[in-house]
Protein backbone atom coordinates (compact mmCIF):
# COMPACT_ATOMS: atom_id res chain seq x y z
CA UNK A 1 0.00 0.00 0.00
CA UNK A 2 1.30 3.60 -0.70
CA UNK A 3 2.00 5.97 2.25
CA UNK A 4 3.52 9.77 2.17
CA UNK A 5 6.60 9.85 3.55
CA UNK A 6 6.62 10.96 7.07
CA UNK A 7 8.89 11.45 10.50
CA UNK A 8 10.81 8.31 11.79
CA UNK A 9 9.41 7.04 14.74
CA UNK A 10 12.97 7.52 16.10
CA UNK A 11 13.10 11.08 15.21
CA UNK A 12 9.33 11.49 16.70
CA UNK A 13 10.55 9.64 20.42
CA UNK A 14 13.54 11.95 20.34
CA UNK A 15 11.34 15.03 19.67
CA UNK A 16 9.09 13.61 22.36
CA UNK A 17 11.87 12.94 24.64
CA UNK A 18 13.60 16.74 24.12
CA UNK A 19 10.06 18.10 24.89
CA UNK A 20 9.29 16.49 28.19
CA UNK A 21 12.77 17.39 29.48
CA UNK A 22 12.21 21.03 27.96
CA UNK A 23 9.03 21.50 29.77
CA UNK A 24 9.75 19.67 32.70
CA UNK A 25 13.38 22.06 32.79
CA UNK A 26 11.36 24.81 32.20
CA UNK A 27 8.61 24.05 35.02
CA UNK A 28 11.85 23.79 37.21
CA UNK A 29 13.16 27.41 36.63
CA UNK A 30 9.31 28.32 36.67
CA UNK A 31 9.17 27.00 40.38
CA UNK A 32 12.83 28.68 41.30
CA UNK A 33 11.93 32.07 40.03
CA UNK A 34 8.82 31.78 41.72
CA UNK A 35 10.75 30.69 45.21
CA UNK A 36 13.51 33.56 44.83
CA UNK A 37 10.25 36.20 44.56
CA UNK A 38 9.13 34.77 47.75
CA UNK A 39 12.54 36.15 49.21
CA UNK A 40 13.36 39.32 47.40
CA UNK A 41 12.62 42.11 50.05
CA UNK A 42 10.44 44.70 48.36
CA UNK A 43 12.86 48.25 49.93
CA UNK A 44 16.30 48.35 50.85
CA UNK A 45 15.69 51.41 53.30
CA UNK A 46 13.84 54.39 53.02
CA UNK A 47 13.41 54.68 49.52
CA UNK A 48 10.90 52.58 47.01
CA UNK A 49 13.61 50.24 45.94
CA UNK A 50 10.99 47.09 45.35
CA UNK A 51 11.07 47.35 40.98
CA UNK A 52 15.13 48.12 40.83
CA UNK A 53 15.97 44.86 43.13
CA UNK A 54 13.89 42.99 41.40
CA UNK A 55 15.05 43.69 38.23
CA UNK A 56 18.02 42.95 38.83
CA UNK A 57 17.23 39.64 40.03
CA UNK A 58 15.56 39.20 36.70
CA UNK A 59 18.89 40.27 34.83
CA UNK A 60 20.81 37.63 36.59
CA UNK A 61 18.34 34.94 36.24
CA UNK A 62 17.35 35.26 32.93
CA UNK A 63 20.89 34.29 31.08
CA UNK A 64 21.91 31.58 33.22
CA UNK A 65 18.09 30.32 32.98
CA UNK A 66 18.51 30.59 29.03
CA UNK A 67 21.59 28.86 29.31
CA UNK A 68 19.96 25.84 31.22
CA UNK A 69 17.31 25.81 28.74
CA UNK A 70 19.53 25.53 25.94
CA UNK A 71 21.54 22.76 27.31
CA UNK A 72 18.61 20.82 28.00
CA UNK A 73 17.41 21.08 24.52
CA UNK A 74 20.80 19.88 23.11
CA UNK A 75 20.63 17.29 25.48
CA UNK A 76 17.59 16.30 24.97
CA UNK A 77 18.28 15.77 21.34
CA UNK A 78 20.89 13.92 21.64
CA UNK A 79 20.47 11.89 24.21
CA UNK A 80 16.65 11.57 23.17
CA UNK A 81 18.07 10.29 19.73
CA UNK A 82 20.51 8.18 21.26
CA UNK A 83 18.00 6.49 23.70
CA UNK A 84 15.18 5.71 21.14
CA UNK A 85 17.66 4.40 18.81
CA UNK A 86 18.74 1.82 21.63
CA UNK A 87 14.81 1.00 22.46
CA UNK A 88 14.20 0.33 18.99
CA UNK A 89 17.09 -1.85 18.25
CA UNK A 90 15.24 -4.47 18.44
CA UNK A 91 11.91 -3.42 16.36
CA UNK A 92 14.92 -2.98 13.36
CA UNK A 93 16.06 -6.86 13.85
CA UNK A 94 12.41 -7.53 13.66
CA UNK A 95 11.91 -5.80 10.45
CA UNK A 96 14.73 -6.93 8.90
CA UNK A 97 13.74 -10.52 9.41
CA UNK A 98 10.12 -9.85 8.09
CA UNK A 99 11.31 -8.53 4.76
CA UNK A 100 14.09 -12.00 4.77
CA UNK A 101 10.61 -13.81 5.52
CA UNK A 102 8.92 -11.51 2.61
CA UNK A 103 11.58 -12.74 0.26
CA UNK A 104 10.76 -16.46 0.51
CA UNK A 105 14.01 -16.89 2.99
CA UNK A 106 12.00 -18.51 6.01
CA UNK A 107 15.06 -20.38 7.65
CA UNK A 108 16.08 -16.93 9.49
CA UNK A 109 15.14 -16.37 13.37
CA UNK A 110 15.55 -13.60 15.11
CA UNK A 111 16.69 -15.43 18.36
CA UNK A 112 16.44 -11.81 20.06
CA UNK A 113 18.54 -11.71 23.31
CA UNK A 114 17.69 -10.44 27.09
CA UNK A 115 14.88 -10.82 29.57
CA UNK A 116 11.00 -10.68 28.74
CA UNK A 117 9.74 -7.79 27.38
CA UNK A 118 7.47 -6.45 24.74
CA UNK A 119 10.18 -6.37 22.02
CA UNK A 120 11.33 -9.76 22.97
CA UNK A 121 7.64 -11.25 23.45
CA UNK A 122 7.36 -9.79 19.99
CA UNK A 123 10.79 -11.60 18.40
CA UNK A 124 9.64 -14.62 19.98
CA UNK A 125 6.03 -14.69 18.25
CA UNK A 126 7.43 -13.96 15.12
CA UNK A 127 10.07 -17.04 15.34
CA UNK A 128 7.67 -19.25 16.44
CA UNK A 129 5.16 -17.99 13.19
CA UNK A 130 8.61 -18.27 11.16
CA UNK A 131 8.94 -21.64 11.99
CA UNK A 132 5.50 -22.82 11.31
CA UNK A 133 5.27 -21.58 8.51
CA UNK A 134 8.77 -23.20 7.23
CA UNK A 135 7.25 -26.55 8.58
CA UNK A 136 4.06 -25.95 6.32
CA UNK A 137 6.13 -24.67 3.22
CA UNK A 138 8.07 -27.94 3.72
CA UNK A 139 4.94 -29.66 3.97
CA UNK A 140 3.76 -28.38 1.06
CA UNK A 141 6.48 -28.74 -1.32
CA UNK A 142 6.52 -32.80 -0.19
CA UNK A 143 2.47 -32.90 -0.63
CA UNK A 144 2.63 -31.65 -4.09
CA UNK A 145 6.09 -33.98 -4.92
CA UNK A 146 3.99 -36.81 -3.59
CA UNK A 147 0.51 -35.51 -5.00
CA UNK A 148 2.38 -35.01 -9.10
CA UNK A 149 4.08 -38.79 -8.52
CA UNK A 150 0.42 -40.27 -7.55
CA UNK A 151 -1.38 -38.83 -10.25
CA UNK A 152 1.21 -39.92 -12.37
CA UNK A 153 1.04 -42.98 -12.20
CA UNK A 154 -2.19 -43.93 -13.32
CA UNK A 155 -1.62 -42.21 -16.46
CA UNK A 156 1.39 -43.67 -17.14
CA UNK A 157 -0.20 -47.24 -16.61
CA UNK A 158 -3.00 -45.59 -19.01
CA UNK A 159 -0.71 -44.84 -21.69
CA UNK A 160 1.05 -47.56 -21.66
CA UNK A 161 -2.08 -49.87 -21.57
CA UNK A 162 -3.07 -47.80 -24.99
CA UNK A 163 0.45 -48.42 -26.60
CA UNK A 164 0.34 -52.30 -25.68
CA UNK A 165 -3.29 -52.31 -27.51
CA UNK A 166 -2.45 -50.32 -30.24
CA UNK A 167 0.59 -52.62 -30.90
CA UNK A 168 -1.31 -55.88 -30.39
CA UNK A 169 -4.37 -55.51 -32.14
CA UNK A 170 -5.73 -58.70 -31.96
CA UNK A 171 -5.55 -58.64 -28.27
CA UNK A 172 -8.54 -59.22 -26.16
CA UNK A 173 -10.07 -55.69 -25.64
CA UNK A 174 -12.36 -56.80 -22.72
CA UNK A 175 -9.93 -57.65 -20.52
CA UNK A 176 -7.83 -53.84 -21.31
CA UNK A 177 -11.52 -52.08 -20.86
CA UNK A 178 -11.55 -53.62 -17.46
CA UNK A 179 -8.05 -52.54 -16.89
CA UNK A 180 -8.82 -49.13 -18.27
CA UNK A 181 -11.34 -48.84 -15.87
CA UNK A 182 -10.02 -50.04 -12.87
CA UNK A 183 -7.37 -47.44 -13.15
CA UNK A 184 -9.61 -44.82 -13.86
CA UNK A 185 -11.80 -45.18 -11.04
CA UNK A 186 -8.13 -45.18 -9.07
CA UNK A 187 -7.34 -41.69 -10.98
CA UNK A 188 -10.91 -40.45 -9.35
CA UNK A 189 -10.79 -41.38 -6.23
CA UNK A 190 -7.63 -39.36 -5.91
CA UNK A 191 -8.83 -36.70 -7.48
CA UNK A 192 -11.60 -36.80 -5.38
CA UNK A 193 -9.18 -37.17 -2.19
CA UNK A 194 -6.96 -34.42 -2.80
CA UNK A 195 -10.08 -32.39 -3.23
CA UNK A 196 -11.90 -33.12 0.05
CA UNK A 197 -8.09 -32.25 1.68
CA UNK A 198 -8.17 -28.85 -0.47
CA UNK A 199 -11.52 -27.86 0.96
CA UNK A 200 -10.88 -29.24 4.76
CA UNK A 201 -7.52 -27.22 4.50
CA UNK A 202 -9.46 -24.43 3.48
CA UNK A 203 -11.84 -24.47 6.36
CA UNK A 204 -14.48 -23.36 4.06
CA UNK A 205 -17.49 -24.76 4.79
CA UNK A 206 -21.07 -24.32 6.84
CA UNK A 207 -20.96 -25.40 10.85
CA UNK A 208 -24.24 -26.76 11.83
CA UNK A 209 -25.13 -28.94 15.37
CA UNK A 210 -24.21 -32.30 15.00
CA UNK A 211 -24.18 -36.15 16.99
CA UNK A 212 -20.96 -37.30 16.58
CA UNK A 213 -22.48 -40.39 18.26
CA UNK A 214 -25.02 -40.57 15.27
CA UNK A 215 -22.49 -40.02 12.37
CA UNK A 216 -20.43 -42.88 13.99
CA UNK A 217 -23.14 -44.73 13.71
CA UNK A 218 -24.46 -44.03 10.29
CA UNK A 219 -20.83 -44.90 9.01
CA UNK A 220 -20.58 -48.24 10.32
CA UNK A 221 -23.45 -49.34 8.97
CA UNK A 222 -22.51 -48.16 5.47
CA UNK A 223 -19.40 -50.44 5.69
CA UNK A 224 -20.99 -53.03 7.52
CA UNK A 225 -20.99 -55.00 4.42
CA UNK A 226 -17.49 -54.66 3.63
CA UNK A 227 -16.49 -55.70 7.34
CA UNK A 228 -19.10 -58.67 6.88
CA UNK A 229 -16.71 -59.29 3.49
CA UNK A 230 -13.60 -59.64 5.52
CA UNK A 231 -15.11 -61.80 8.09
CA UNK A 232 -15.06 -58.58 10.69
CA UNK A 233 -17.17 -57.51 13.38
CA UNK A 234 -17.66 -54.09 14.17
CA UNK A 235 -19.10 -53.04 17.43
CA UNK A 236 -20.21 -49.17 18.17
CA UNK A 237 -21.24 -47.80 21.66
CA UNK A 238 -21.25 -44.81 23.46
CA UNK A 239 -23.20 -41.54 24.18
CA UNK A 240 -24.64 -38.63 22.51
CA UNK A 241 -21.88 -36.26 21.67
CA UNK A 242 -23.24 -33.12 20.64
CA UNK A 243 -20.49 -30.90 18.65
CA UNK A 244 -20.42 -28.39 15.95
CA UNK A 245 -19.61 -28.73 12.36
CA UNK A 246 -20.06 -30.13 8.84
CA UNK A 247 -21.91 -33.08 8.94
CA UNK A 248 -20.49 -34.08 5.67
CA UNK A 249 -17.02 -33.73 6.59
CA UNK A 250 -17.23 -34.98 9.92
CA UNK A 251 -18.63 -37.90 8.01
CA UNK A 252 -16.38 -38.23 6.13
CA UNK A 253 -13.44 -38.21 8.93
CA UNK A 254 -15.61 -40.84 10.64
CA UNK A 255 -15.88 -43.04 7.38
CA UNK A 256 -12.25 -42.82 6.90
CA UNK A 257 -11.54 -43.99 10.27
CA UNK A 258 -13.61 -47.19 9.82
CA UNK A 259 -12.33 -48.03 6.69
CA UNK A 260 -9.26 -47.96 7.62
CA UNK A 261 -9.61 -50.14 10.79
CA UNK A 262 -11.36 -52.60 8.30
CA UNK A 263 -9.21 -52.51 5.43
CA UNK A 264 -5.89 -52.61 7.70
CA UNK A 265 -7.22 -55.48 9.93
CA UNK A 266 -6.93 -59.33 10.56
CA UNK A 267 -7.37 -61.60 7.30
CA UNK A 268 -10.60 -62.63 9.84
CA UNK A 269 -12.12 -62.81 13.08
CA UNK A 270 -10.79 -59.51 13.44
CA UNK A 271 -12.91 -56.56 15.03
CA UNK A 272 -13.54 -52.64 14.69
CA UNK A 273 -14.70 -50.66 17.86
CA UNK A 274 -16.42 -47.32 17.20
CA UNK A 275 -16.97 -45.52 20.50
CA UNK A 276 -18.36 -41.74 21.29
CA UNK A 277 -18.28 -40.59 24.96
CA UNK A 278 -18.48 -36.92 26.15
CA UNK A 279 -16.21 -34.87 28.72
CA UNK A 280 -16.62 -31.51 30.23
CA UNK A 281 -15.32 -29.98 27.26
CA UNK A 282 -15.08 -32.31 24.67
CA UNK A 283 -16.54 -34.69 22.54
CA UNK A 284 -14.45 -37.74 21.69
CA UNK A 285 -14.78 -40.51 18.58
CA UNK A 286 -12.49 -43.61 19.02
CA UNK A 287 -12.17 -46.17 16.63
CA UNK A 288 -9.89 -49.04 17.39
CA UNK A 289 -9.34 -52.03 15.02
CA UNK A 290 -7.10 -55.81 15.55
CA UNK A 291 -4.28 -55.81 13.38
CA UNK A 292 -1.01 -56.44 12.77
CA UNK A 293 1.87 -54.60 15.94
CA UNK A 294 2.71 -51.20 14.68
CA UNK A 295 5.47 -49.36 16.22
CA UNK A 296 5.07 -45.34 17.57
CA UNK A 297 7.81 -44.56 14.65
CA UNK A 298 5.37 -46.35 12.06
CA UNK A 299 2.22 -44.83 13.35
CA UNK A 300 3.61 -41.01 13.78
CA UNK A 301 3.88 -41.12 9.85
CA UNK A 302 0.60 -42.39 8.80
CA UNK A 303 -1.09 -38.75 8.69
CA UNK A 304 1.40 -37.80 5.97
CA UNK A 305 -0.28 -37.45 2.58
CA UNK A 306 0.73 -40.51 1.01
CA UNK A 307 2.22 -42.31 3.88
CA UNK A 308 0.12 -45.30 3.57
CA UNK A 309 2.75 -47.87 5.65
CA UNK A 310 4.24 -50.66 3.56
CA UNK A 311 3.36 -53.09 6.57
CA UNK A 312 -0.22 -51.90 7.01
CA UNK A 313 -0.96 -52.17 2.97
CA UNK A 314 -3.31 -54.59 1.88
CA UNK A 315 -2.75 -55.64 -1.74
CA UNK A 316 -6.80 -56.05 -2.35
CA UNK A 317 -7.36 -52.33 -1.05
CA UNK A 318 -4.19 -49.99 -1.17
CA UNK A 319 -6.38 -46.84 -0.74
CA UNK A 320 -5.01 -43.28 -2.64
CA UNK A 321 -2.46 -42.88 0.77
CA UNK A 322 -4.71 -40.16 2.04
CA UNK A 323 -7.43 -41.00 4.35
CA UNK A 324 -5.76 -40.14 7.26
CA UNK A 325 -4.53 -37.22 6.05
CA UNK A 326 -8.10 -36.25 5.21
CA UNK A 327 -8.54 -37.16 8.85
CA UNK A 328 -5.71 -34.70 10.49
CA UNK A 329 -7.40 -32.06 8.45
CA UNK A 330 -11.00 -32.30 8.98
CA UNK A 331 -9.95 -32.70 12.96
CA UNK A 332 -7.74 -29.29 12.97
CA UNK A 333 -10.37 -27.55 10.65
CA UNK A 334 -13.10 -28.29 13.61
CA UNK A 335 -10.56 -27.13 16.03
CA UNK A 336 -10.20 -30.65 17.64
CA UNK A 337 -7.21 -33.08 18.25
CA UNK A 338 -6.01 -36.68 16.75
CA UNK A 339 -4.41 -39.18 18.40
CA UNK A 340 -2.99 -42.23 17.16
CA UNK A 341 -1.89 -45.05 19.22
CA UNK A 342 -0.36 -48.28 18.43
CA UNK A 343 -2.40 -50.86 20.66
CA UNK A 344 -0.16 -53.50 22.56
CA UNK A 345 -2.19 -56.69 21.10
CA UNK A 346 -1.99 -54.96 17.80
CA UNK A 347 -3.75 -52.64 15.77
CA UNK A 348 -4.07 -49.15 16.29
CA UNK A 349 -6.61 -46.64 18.46
CA UNK A 350 -7.40 -43.58 16.91
CA UNK A 351 -8.67 -40.69 19.11
CA UNK A 352 -10.27 -37.65 17.84
CA UNK A 353 -11.41 -34.65 20.02
CA UNK A 354 -13.36 -31.72 19.00
CA UNK A 355 -15.23 -28.96 21.19
CA UNK A 356 -18.20 -29.84 22.99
Amino acid sequence: MDREPGLSVRLKLTLSYAAVIMLAGGALLAVVWVFLLRYVPTNFGPTHMSGPDRFDLLSAFAPKAALMIAFLLVFGLIGGWILAGSMLAPLTRITNAARLAATGSLSHRIQLEGREDEFRELADAFDTMLAQLEAHDAEQQRFAANASHELRTPLAITQTLLEVARNDRNRDSGELVDRLLYVNNRAIDLTEALLMLSRANQRTFSREPVDLSLIAEEAAETLLPLAEKRGLTIETSGEITPTTGSHTLLLQLTTNLVNNAIVHNLQADGTVWVTTSLRSRTVVLTVENTGEKLTPQLVSTLTEPFQRGTQRTRTDHAGVGLGLAIVKSITQAHEGTLTLTPRAAGGLRVKVQLPR
